[in-house]
C-alpha cells in the first residue's frame, strides 16, 4: 500500500555565519554551497520527490518563508519544474513553532490528511536510501499517535548542535528520554561514548491535527495566536499573506521548546545518512571534495603550498600562497579572511556591519526580483550605472523617481518602454532618455533575455525613491528605505 506524506519546508532562515555569501537578502538556503549545482533549498524539495521505490510518494510541498525571499522561492521552484502546494508568507521570524503551525492551519483548512515532513530548507543531506528509510518509519509512527523526530547517530564529539537521547524501543524507532542543550566537549564525548544519544537535527514527522493539539496544550498563546493571523490571510498571487498584526503578538519558539520536550507522544527515528546543518564556513569545507592538500575551492582559485583551506571564488581569480587551515570567501563587494576554527565567529562581523549600517549585509552587487536581477557596476555621490536583466515575458513596474533621470542602453534582446504617454521599441544599441518625474516601465517582450545598461543621475540614488503605479506581483505602491526596490 502507497504512504503519502506532505513536505513542510521553512525557508526562512538567515545563515548570518555565511557571510559573505549568505546575506538577508539571499539566504544561504538560496545559494549553490557544496557546488551541487542547485541551491540548499532545492536539494531539500527534490529529496522529497526523487525515491527510489513506490512505496511512498510525496505529496507538492508546503513553503512558509519571510515576505522578501517568496519570488525567491517561487522562481528556485520553477527552476527545479516543481510547484508548491502553497507558498505561506510569514510577516516576522518567529522561530519554528508558530512557521510549521502555518502550515498545519493551511492543511486541515484543506482537508489534507497526510503526515507532515517538516525540513529546515538549509540541511545537507547525502543517502537517498537512507532517508528514505528513514521517512517510512518515521511516517508508521506519525499515523499512529506520534511526533517523531530524526536523530543524527554522532560522528564526533560536536558542541554545536544539541542532542537527544533515546529511552525504549518503539517500533523502528524509540521513545524520547530527554532533550539536551549544545554541551561542552567534555559531555559531548561522553554522551557520543554511550551510544545513547543522537544529534538533533531539527526536522519532524507529525500529523498536522496532532500538532495542532499539542501545540494548544503546551503552548496555547501560540496556538491562539496563529490561528488568528491564518484566519484574517489573504490571498497574493500565488502567496498566502498572514495577517502582520496577529501574528506579531505571537511569541517566538521553536518545536523543541514548545512541543517536543513536554509532549508524552515525542520518538525518535535514527536517520543513518551524511547530515550536516551547514551552519558556519568550516561545515560547508567538511560537506565539499577536497583536493589532495585538503583543501576545498569553489570557483577561479589558485593554490600553492596552501593546506586544509575553504577557498571560493565568485567574481575574479583567488590566489593564495603558504595558507593553512583558513577560509577565504571572495564577492563581488567583500573578502572574508578566517581561521577555520573560528568560523563560528563570523556572524560577530555580521553585527558590526548591522551597527555600521553597511549594505554588505543586506545583499550583493547583484540583486534578483521577480522579473529577473540588476547590479551595480559603479557608483558615485551623482550617477550611479547598473547592468539590468530582464525575463522574457516580464516587466517593471509603472513608476517613476523625484531625484533622479536614467538614460538606458539596450545591450541584447528587445525593449518594450513606456515613457510618459509613449510606448517605444528598442532593440540592440538603441537608447532613451526618463527625465526626472517621468512614469516609465520596461518590458522584455521578446523570448531571449533583456540586458540594458542604466545610467542614473540626480541629487538622489536611493532605490526607495520610486513611487510605484501599477505592479503586476502586487508590491507597495510606495516605497520607504527598508522596502523592496524595483
Amino acid at each position: 500500500m502507497m504512504s503519502t506524506f506532505r513536505p513542510v519546508i521553512l525557508a526562512g532562515g538567515s545563515g548570518t555565519r555565511l557571510w559573505p555569501m549568505s546575506r538577508s537578502g539571499y539566504p544561504k538556503q538560496f545559494i549553490n554551497l557544496v557546488d551541487e549545482g542547485v541551491s540548499l533549498f532545492q536539494q531539500t524539495v527534490l529529496r522529497c520527490q526523487s525515491w527510489l521505490s513506490d512505496s511512498v510518494k510525496a505529496q507538492p510541498p508546503i513553503v512558509v518563508c519571510n515576505e522578501e525571499n517568496r519570488f525567491m522561492v517561487a522562481e528556485q521552484l520553477r527552476a527545479i519544474g516543481l510547484k508548491a502546494e502553497a507558498i505561506i508568507l510569514e510577516p516576522a521570524a518567529k522561530n519554528t513553532a508558530p512557521a510549521v503551525s502555518l502550515a498545519a492551519c493551511y492543511m486541515i483548512e484543506h482537508k489534507l490528511n497526510e503526515p507532515m515532513l517538516i525540513l529546515p530548507s538549509d540541511h545537507l543531506i547525502k543517502g537517498a536510501e537512507a532517508f528514505e528509510e528513514a521517512v517510512q518509519q518515521a511516517t508508521e509512527l506519525a499515523k499512529e499517535g506520534r511526533v517523531v523526530t530524526f536523530g543524527i547517530p554522532p560522528q564526533s564529539p560536536e558542541t554545536g548542535y544539541g542532542y537527544i537521547k533515546c529511552g525504549d524501543t518503539l517500533g523502528h524507532g524509540f521513545t524520547v528520554d530527554r532533550f539536551v542543550e549544545k554541551p561542552d566537549l567534555e559531555t559531548a564525548t561522553q554522551y557520543v561514548a554511550s551510544k545513547d544519544y543522537f544529534w538533533n537535527s531539527g526536522m519532524f514527522v507529525v500529523q498536522p491535527d496532532l500538532y495542532q493539539a499539542q501545540l494548544k496544550a503546551h503552548a496555547g498563546d501560540i496556538y491562539d495566536a496563529v490561528l488568528a493571523a491564518f484566519k484574517a490571510a489573504t490571498a497574493d498571487l500565488d502567496f498566502i499573506r498572514v495577517d502582520a498584526a496577529r501574528f506579531g503578538e505571537c511569541r517566538s519558539e521553536s518545536i523543541d521548546y514548545a512541543i517536543m520536550e513536554r509532549t508524552a507522544v515525542a520518538a525518535l527515528v535514527a536517520l543513518k545518512a551524511y547530515w550536516s546543518d551547514v551552519g558556519a564556513w568550516s561545515s560547508v569545507a567538511d560537506a565539499m571534495e577536497q583536493d589532495n592538500e585538503s583543501n576545498a575551492l569553489f570557483g577561479d582559485v589558485l593554490s600553492v603550498d596552501t593546506e586544509d583551506c575553504l577557498v571560493r571564488a565568485e567574481s575574479r581569480l583567488v590566489a593564495t600562497v603558504g595558507l593553512k587551515g583558513l577560509v577565504v570567501v571572495e564577492t563581488a563587494d567583500a573578502v572574508l579572511v578566517a581561521d577555520k576554527e573560528c568560523s563560528q565567529q563570523v556572524k560577530k562581523v555580521v553585527n558590526q556591519l548591522v551597527e555600521s549600517g553597511r549594505k554588505e549585509v543586506e545583499s550583493h552587487t547583484r540583486v534578483y526580483r521577480p522579473w529577473g536581477w540588476y547590479e551595480t557596476i559603479c557608483l558615485s555621490s551623482r550617477f550611479q550605472v547598473k547592468r539590468i536583466m530582464v525575463k522574457p515575458g516580464e516587466q517593471l513596474s509603472l513608476q517613476m523617481h523625484h531625484h533622479r533621470a536614467e538614460h538606458w542602453v539596450v545591450v541584447k534582446g528587445t525593449a518594450t518602454i513606456v515613457r510618459g504617454d509613449e510606448t517605444i521599441l528598442l532593440t540592440e544599441d538603441q537608447s532613451t532618455y526618463i527625465p526626472l518625474g517621468t512614469q516609465h516601465r520596461l518590458e522584455n517582450p521578446g523570448v531571449i533575455p533583456l540586458e540594458l545598461i542604466e545610467i542614473q543621475t540626480g541629487s538622489y540614488l536611493g532605490e526607495d525613491d520610486i513611487v510605484r503605479f501599477d505592479d503586476q506581483y502586487g508590491r507597495a505602491p510606495e516605497l520607504h528605505p527598508s522596502a523592496e526596490p524595483v
